[in-house]
């Protein structure tokens, strides 16, 4: 266990801000551009990233048993499928090259300029190749918003959901980066009241308040792999912005699930925070309502204390925050999910993503999407410089936040930030 990182007294040479999301206990992995249009694989710390492939060429990391170019890559992929002993490995000792006291790097200002760079200097990228994205409806809470509104409330969940992790697969080529903005999809609806459907924008675009996280890899074709085994093989997690066309949808759905309703955009956050880093937030998973099938059944703290809040900022104004919640109230947990994922030994690869499904809370201030804070329309969110939203319009902005805090301590994600554009137009 990495507990010197994660020692809340740690600190760092680097001048970061108080209540930073990237303290020196954080260590995240990302990707991105740098003042030279050089691609590298970094981390960051307070609004600096940290350049890892010079690092590397410097010899910062000697003695970890690394290829040459590990960090020279436009994904994390390679680094990921390393496995956790090279990932605790490599944040251990960035923790100790930037430890306040630690002169090595610090009093070496032809070092530091290859090295550090601030955030206005470099260009996030998608941090990983992602082959294949599962998306989990793993919320009792969300699940039950939308059966009453869909069904009725005797009949709000499905017999199978309180059973296993329900889920479907997406589409991996429409997941961007925190920043890239999105054009309101069309597709084929059935108005209010017809009998054919139309082709059309959609009117009622949503966001989805998700986490996801990011597998390495980890069995082999007809191998599940146990649920108390499953955290091995999860890397992170990140901000995860479900974008979803609940018109498109809802005439699509049946017989097969999720298709262009889902698939135009989902978005995420561009720094992937490691489970190590999160292990002082880890708490209690609610108490299973029905008995668990074995292969279901996890013992000790599987969830995490993640605070999330989600904000929409119309053009030209200030945000309204809208929501907030928290991951600690999935009903599945991540090892449930990939444990059921895998129970069939379906083979799970490095740089794949799994959603959590949209996090909603007890109450409705901690509802984790538009069709359940407006309850389908009927109660618009009000704006905070006047006006409202049933659901996202035009040039609307959809911010999420997320972070965990404990003994001074602040682990964040960041935010991921997408703008919602008129409908695409040829020109």
């Amino acid at each position: 266990m990495p507990s010197k990182t994660n020692d809340p007294k740690r600190k760092t040479w680097l001048d970061i801000p108080k209540n930073t999301d990237f303290p020196i206990q954080n260590i995240p992995f990302g990707v991105f551009l740098t003042r030279d249009d050089i691609i590298t694989i970094g981390t960051r710390i307070g609004d600096f990233a940290i350049d890892l492939g010079a690092l590397h060429q410097l010899g910062y990391f000697e003695g970890i048993p690394l290829t040459d170019d590990i960090f020279l890559q436009d994904t994390l992929n390679d680094f990921i499928a390393d496995g956790r002993k090279t990932w605790r490995l490599v944040r251990n000792r960035i923790s100790t090259i930037f430890e306040e006291g630690n002169a090595n790097l610090r009093d070496n200002q032809e070092h530091r300029d290859r090295v550090i760079f601030h955030l206005d200097e470099i260009e996030m990228q998608l941090p990983v190749q992602i082959g294949d994205y599962t998306d989990f409806y793993s919320s009792k809470e969300h699940a039950t918003n939308v059966g009453k509104i869909f069904r009725d409330k005797d009949s709000a969940l499905m017999p199978n959901w309180m059973h296993m992790p329900v889920a479907y697969h997406g589409r991996s080529s429409s997941i961007i980066p925190s920043g890239i903005p999105v054009h309101r999809p069309q597709g084929q609806k059935l108005p209010n009241g017809a009998t054919k459907p139309i082709l059309g924008p959609s009117r009622l675009v949503d966001f989805e308040l998700e986490m996801a996280f990011i597998t390495t890899d980890a069995n082999e074709l007809g191998q599940p792999i146990p649920v108390d085994e499953a955290a091995d093989y999860i890397f992170g997690l990140v901000l995860f912005n479900d974008w979803s066309a609940r018109d498109i949808q809802k005439w699509e759905y049946a017989p097969l699930g999720p298709f262009l309703g889902k698939n135009f955009a989902s978005a995420m956050s561009c720094w992937i925070v490691t489970l190590d880093a999160l292990e002082p937030f880890k708490t209690e998973s609610p108490k299973p309502e029905k008995e668990l099938l074995p292969y279901l059944q996890s013992s000790g703290k599987r969830n995490y204390d993640i605070k999330l809040e989600v904000s929409i900022q119309p053009e030209g104004k200030a945000e309204t925050l809208v929501t907030r919640s928290n991951f600690k109230h999935m009903y599945w947990n991540m090892n449930q999910q990939l444990a059921h994922h895998t129970i069939n030994g379906c083979p799970v690869n490095s740089g794949d993503m799994m959603g959590s499904g949209t996090i909603s809370g007890p109450t409705p201030d901690s509802y984790g999407s538009m069709m359940e804070l407006s309850w389908k329309g009927s109660k618009p969110v009000k704006l905070d410089e006047g006006g409202d939203r049933k659901f996202i319009e035009d040039n609307d902005t959809v911010i999420m936040r997320g972070y965990s805090e404990k003994n001074g301590v602040r682990i964040g994600f960041g935010d991921v930030s997408t703008k919602l554009l008129p409908i695409f137009k040829k020109k």
